[in-house]
């Protein structure tokens, strides 16, 4: 879908009375109803994904959007995103294509030429080019237009790789952006390229994920481009003599001297270092603990006070669990070698991570913030949404049953991702065994191994497999439960009704609705200094929300963020609402609806009941817009309520 079928999909999602004319959605979109009426086609191909999902259409009444609720959450929370929705204006290829241009080329090129090339006005040209400077600031890279010259991208070459290898990032779409640039080069150099990464893991007996993988054979394939047009990297003198020390030094200058014949080009001493700072910055499927330990000596502090700080926030003795300990080393092993050397570190899941674990993913920040204190380590919110996934791995994996029905799954993104997916699968699927977890390329071997295989769960598809398999996403929603039923028989589980707790810490003396604000920090620091005015927080507070936002923006999907402070400027837990008259753009969401957090860190069970209730509300979407168009705060809380 582009974004005006997407909008058109929005609106129905949102609209709980029923019909809409299709006159008011070609209102609201800006379109004809001849446009809205083709755009429909479009979305019913895109509903396929959602068997519960249906346009109804009746003459002289409307269109409305027929849907399960838990699919309705869903295709809500993905349709939210403003990272999601390239402006009408921008083509996702074209941008994509024009980003690559302007960071590979050595030569100026003009907005007019791109305006010819791509056959658009020049206008667009600058709209995409907005899309594009603002991104690449992300980088420390600046678009320079140059009088009578041309467009030029300024910055550090380093920098402009980065970019190259996130390139994904700027359209949310990894699989259409590495298969770009792997078009940039011929079939048997990206082949070759590949197969020569898959003998040095055999030689060297490394276990790198299916995701790592793919991201060495495109950044090799970048290095490579960019030596061709003589743009070699920098490196500092002093990182080059800690990593040339390195056994993978070695392994990496093996590795490239093979290529040097085939692409016919001499790669410089700081293209060995820059390609083996990648492969140490690599995830693993598993690897030998003794090895990495020895090499970073940091290491062993942050597990270790990791497993500490989060045993005694959530009540949970997570010592216990050796295999969260293991899972911990291999992933920050990684993690700790991409910050020392500057390297990008990325989670395509984040959002929806911080969306669906909001609880753990609050406390992971809250020790991270004391580490980064006391061990000077910087870890960012893409590392601190991964260690979610460790953490509630290990509390499903805790609370572990004997299982019967043989089943192997198949996930591309990691261990972390795929210890979550198994622990998730076990518990929620009583009559499973889950056998291993394994990557693509070792299915094949081991089915006939183990012939007694009964079901695959694989996170990428497995074209011509005759087992049984089911392909869902890492964190398996709702939807994807629902079809792994046809498959295993599941035990229903019992939930038992608890009492709604958020209204226990808020008044109508917390409550701003309908406000007209520009910015997210201006709105936490007018919802921290109420909480200060009525006594609840100290002045501190609300500096401090405001720099712990910085560090991690709180949005947990549905239009909805839940900002906080340090506990230990709150004297007594209580909630601040606001509602956005216009929504407002909140990191990479649109944020409608806000709670400003100061709960205290004590009664960990009321704690995760709150951050079930703010979870279950970012799941509904009527709801949602009930909540936000409502202006009188006594009803706004008796919502709350029901």
């Amino acid at each position: 879908m582009n974004t005006r079928q997407k909008e058109i999909l929005f609106l129905l999602l949102s609209e709980s009375d029923g019909h809409v004319l299709v006159q008011e959605l070609a209102n609201q979109v800006n379109c004809s109803e001849k446009t809205i009426r083709n755009d429909f086609k479009v979305i019913e191909n895109y509903l396929e994904n959602y068997p519960g999902a249906h346009l109804v259409r009746k003459p002289g009444l409307g269109v409305y959007l027929k849907i399960e609720e838990h699919e309705k959450a869903d295709l809500f929370n993905k349709l939210y995103r403003v990272n999601q929705r390239t402006k009408y204006e921008s083509d996702e290829e074209r941008v994509l294509q024009i980003t690559y241009s302007l960071l590979m080329n050595v030569k100026p090129v003009t907005a007019q030429e791109l305006a010819s090339h791509y056959f658009v006005n020049r206008t667009m040209i600058k709209k995409d080019l907005n899309i594009i400077g603002k991104w690449l600031s992300r980088f420390d890279l600046t678009i320079i237009s140059k009088q009578r010259v041309g467009l030029v991208i300024e910055g550090s070459e380093k920098d402009k790789r980065k970019a190259l290898a996130r390139l994904s990032d700027l359209i949310r779409n990894s699989e259409l952006t590495n298969q770009f640039i792997k078009e940039q080069f011929l079939y048997h150099e990206v082949e070759f390229v590949s197969n020569e990464l898959k003998l040095l893991q055999k030689r060297h007996s490394l276990f790198f994920t299916d995701d790592t993988l793919e991201n060495l054979v495109i950044h090799t394939l970048l290095m490579i481009r960019r030596v061709k047009l003589k743009q070699s990297i920098s490196i500092p003198e002093k990182e080059i003599e800690m990593i040339r020390k390195m056994k993978e030094y070695e392994w990496t200058w093996e590795f490239l001297k093979r290529l040097d014949l085939v692409f016919a080009i001499h790669f410089p001493e700081e293209e060995i270092i820059y390609l083996t700072a990648h492969i140490l910055g690599g995830k693993f499927r598993y690897q030998d603990e003794t090895e990495f330990t020895k090499s970073s000596p940091i290491l062993s502090k942050v597990v270790e006070h990791l497993i500490q700080r989060m045993s005694q926030l959530n009540d949970i003795d997570f010592s216990r669990d050796p295999v969260l300990i293991d899972g911990l080393n291999i992933h920050l092993y990684t993690t700790l070698n991409r910050l020392n050397y500057d390297l990008s570190i990325s989670n395509p899941m984040l959002h929806d991570i911080k969306r669906m674990y909001p609880y753990m993913f609050y406390k992971v920040i809250e020790v991270l913030e004391e580490m980064n204190e006391t061990l000077t380590v910087c870890i960012p919110e893409e590392e601190a949404a991964y260690l979610t996934l460790h953490f509630e791995a290990s509390v499903e994996r805790l609370h572990h049953q004997e299982k019967s029905k043989k089943v192997v799954i198949i996930c591309h993104m990691g261990i972390g991702m795929s210890q979550l997916l198994r622990t998730k699968i076990e518990r929620k699927f009583r009559h499973v065994y889950v056998m291993d977890c394994i990557a693509k390329a070792d299915l094949e071997e081991y089915v006939l191994k183990y012939p007694d295989v009964e079901l695959i769960i694989s996170t990428i598809s497995l074209p011509g497999l005759t087992i049984p398999h089911l392909v869902v996403s890492p964190l398996l929603n709702w939807t994807e439960e629902k079809k792994l039923e046809e498959f295993i028989t599941n035990e229903p589980n019992s939930k038992e009704k608890k009492e709604f707790v958020m209204l226990n810490y808020t008044t109508p003396f917390l409550v701003f609705l309908q406000q007209e604000i520009k910015h997210p920090y201006e709105l936490i620091e007018k919802l921290a200094t109420a909480l200060h005015g009525r006594g609840y927080v100290e002045k501190e507070y609300i500096e401090n929300a405001i720099i712990r936002e910085k560090m991690s923006t709180t949005t947990i999907g549905g239009g909805i963020a839940i900002p906080h402070g340090s506990p230990k400027f709150i004297k007594e837990s209580a909630i601040a609402i606001a509602t956005l008259k216009e929504p407002l753009d909140w990191g990479s969401e649109k944020v409608s609806l806000v709670f400003m957090l100061a709960v205290k860190s004590d009664g960990q069970e009321i704690t995760k009941q709150l951050f079930r209730e703010l979870s279950f509300i970012s799941e509904q979407p009527a709801f949602i817009q009930k909540l936000t168009k409502e202006t009188n705060v006594m009803k706004f809380l008796s919502y709350l309520q029901d």
